[in-house]
């Protein structure tokens, strides 16, 4: 799956913030443009990733594709 993600330089430091829009919170860093690249690929798959949850003994789970 593809996303959008948004860099910027930091013209004092010159490393790179990077953020996803669609996936509010969903930001990093790097040294680098490269850098900032594979961290934001790591943040998705952490943010895409389900919270365990608890859920009562006669509730039914099921998934869903979109």
């Amino acid at each position: 799956m593809n996303w959008r993600v948004i860099l910027e330089q930091d013209p004092e430091t010159g490393e790179w913030a990077v953020w996803c829009p669609e996936l509010p919170g969903c930001v990093s860093a790097g040294g680098t443009e490269e850098e900032a690249l594979a961290n934001i690929r790591e943040a998705i798959e952490l943010y895409l990733q389900p919270d365990p949850i608890e859920m009562p003994a006669a509730a039914v789970l099921r998934e869903v594709t979109v």
